[in-house]
């Protein structure tokens, strides 16, 4: 694996050995070591013209430790041998501090030992090994041929950028090396008619995605494709009429989906959530662990899988920040929730013997937290296809893109909007509509799951920006799902309640 001079100034193989002699010295039963190095990038453009860019780097060296049954962990900024023997030093004084407050004990449970491993996410083009102008060179292109549309005034485009490099090792042996990529290219356009002064906006769909440059190349999403219709979309958009509000079997395409399997699931079923751990900012959650194997999540046709493996999924990657390999396993099945998120601290509380490799820490300088993995809603074997779907909808709307939600500390009642509707009358689209928000109880919702999709319209979407713990953290997940039929879900006229 190639890495950049400033990661290997002190090579991290050193500067881990230092912190693990230190912590090991001071009592510490089990400790590790991330060096990072993150950096990020950003373009923007304003109707096609550059309105911005940053590109920042940061390096750290974490450590963790389990000092007789206390948690401690201390980052310092900078990999030198001297940081990672203060790091170690803090983090060693920070579980003597909680054992003094009559903190919580922790036992993890074990891992195999991974010596010398390196995983590398899948990627053509490196956006950092190639000039900036390449960043923005098709974003300016695609933004110039929106604005030639009519109804269209303004367009914003950004192309997020990030890679991660983490060197990791512990006291059982474990040595891992890893670098992750992801790009997320995003248009915004605003529409006007000029005739009765109404405004629209419309957003690309094309996720972010562990890829390098060549994503906007067409590998793995069709741009081109996408903004060529974004024009007619907008301006159906524009003369949609407003929603009738009232229950209506919804046609959830996955490109909506994703965000309500994000909340209403993959949040749900992280057990530090179910154990309390969260609840001073993130939330709680209504699954336990004695539901295990007894909660009726959803219909029977729901079946979600958790992984760190899908290929160019966010949450992808050979190990995580506990020396945990990656792999995939059930959250619900066959409507019933038999799996939890766990990290090596949590996965007892399940009775497991074994982390399901969840922990993760957006640098080094912060403390790895159980953290969504890739969650996803597994297509009907021999599923119809979206257009067979609506075919069997007398009374419906089509959801497509994510757009607004709110959803309770416990993830139980939710409201999600989308950026576009379309009504279903007697199995086919009858035009969009506007203002639409469909709302409910999240088992009631899964529950009147009715009908999926095949594999042929399975895709993933996700968030590379998903916030969790004190001090705030981020992380990124990818969600794929096929489109699925929802009978009779409450919908609502956004607009009118907010007094619009």
């Amino acid at each position: 694996m190639t890495l950049d001079p400033v990661f290997t100034d002190v090579p991290p193989p050193a500067a881990a050995a230092a912190a693990l002699d230190r912590a090991a010295a001071l009592g510490a039963r089990h400790a590790s070591v991330r060096v990072e190095r993150r950096r990020s990038g950003l373009a923007l453009l304003r109707d096609g013209r550059p309105a911005g860019v940053s590109d920042e780097v940061g390096t750290a060296v974490g450590v963790s430790v389990v000092w007789e049954g206390f948690r401690g962990f201390a980052g310092v900024a900078g990999p030198s041998r001297e940081n990672a023997v203060l790091a170690a030093e803090r983090a060693v004084a920070v579980a003597r501090a909680c054992r003094a407050a009559g903190g919580e004990r922790v036992d993890p449970v074990d891992e195999p030992v991974h010596p010398d491993a390196e995983w590398t996410s899948g990627h053509r083009v490196d956006p950092f090994a190639v000039p900036r102008g390449d960043w923005t060179e098709r974003l300016a292109a695609w933004s110039r041929d929106l604005l030639a549309a009519s109804h269209v005034v303004h367009v914003h485009a950004k192309l997020k950028v990030a890679d991660e490099t983490t060197f990791y090792a512990d006291l059982a042996g474990t040595v891992t090396l890893q670098r992750r990529l992801r790009v997320h290219p995003q248009l915004l356009a605003v529409g006007v008619d000029e005739r009765t002064g109404a405004v629209a906006t419309l957003r690309t769909l094309g996720p972010p995605t562990a890829r390098g440059l060549e994503y906007l190349e067409g590998e793995g999403w069709d741009w081109a494709g996408e903004v060529a219709l974004m024009p007619v979309h907008l301006t159906a958009k524009l003369s949609a009429p407003p929603v009738e509000p009232g229950r209506y079997d919804l046609v959830v395409d996955p490109s909506n989906l994703w965000l309500t399997l994000h909340e209403t699931v993959g949040h749900a079923t992280e057990l530090d959530r179910a154990l309390g751990h969260e609840a001073g900012y993130a939330g709680t959650t209504f699954a336990s662990p004695a539901s295990l194997g007894r909660l009726r999540y959803g219909s029977e046709l729901m079946n979600v899988t958790a992984d760190r493996t899908t290929p160019h999924a966010l949450a992808t990657t050979g190990f995580d920040h506990e020396g945990v390999a990656a792999t995939s396993w059930d959250l619900v099945t066959e409507g019933v929730l038999t799996g939890f998120q766990t990290d090596r601290a949590t996965a007892r509380a399940v009775g497991a013997d074994r982390s399901t490799g969840c922990a993760y820490a957006e640098s080094g300088l912060r403390a790895p937290l159980a953290r969504m993995p890739n969650v996803s809603l597994r297509p009907a074997p021999n599923g119809p296809t979206a257009a067979e779907l609506i075919a069997g909808v007398s009374h419906g709307l089509l959801v497509v893109g994510s757009d607004g939600w709110t959803i309770d500390g416990r993830r139980r009642n939710f409201r999600f909007t989308a950026q576009r509707c379309h009504l279903i009358r007697n199995g086919r689209l009858a035009g969009q509509v506007r203002d639409a928000a469909y709302q409910g109880e999240t088992t009631e919702f899964w529950r009147s799951l009715r009908a999926l999709g095949g594999p042929a319209d399975f895709h993933v979407y996700g968030a590379d920006l998903c916030g969790k713990g004190q001090p705030v953290q981020a992380s990124a997940a990818s969600h794929g799902a096929p489109p699925a039929v929802f009978a009779g879900v409450e919908v609502v006229n956004a607009a009118q309640e907010a007094g619009a």
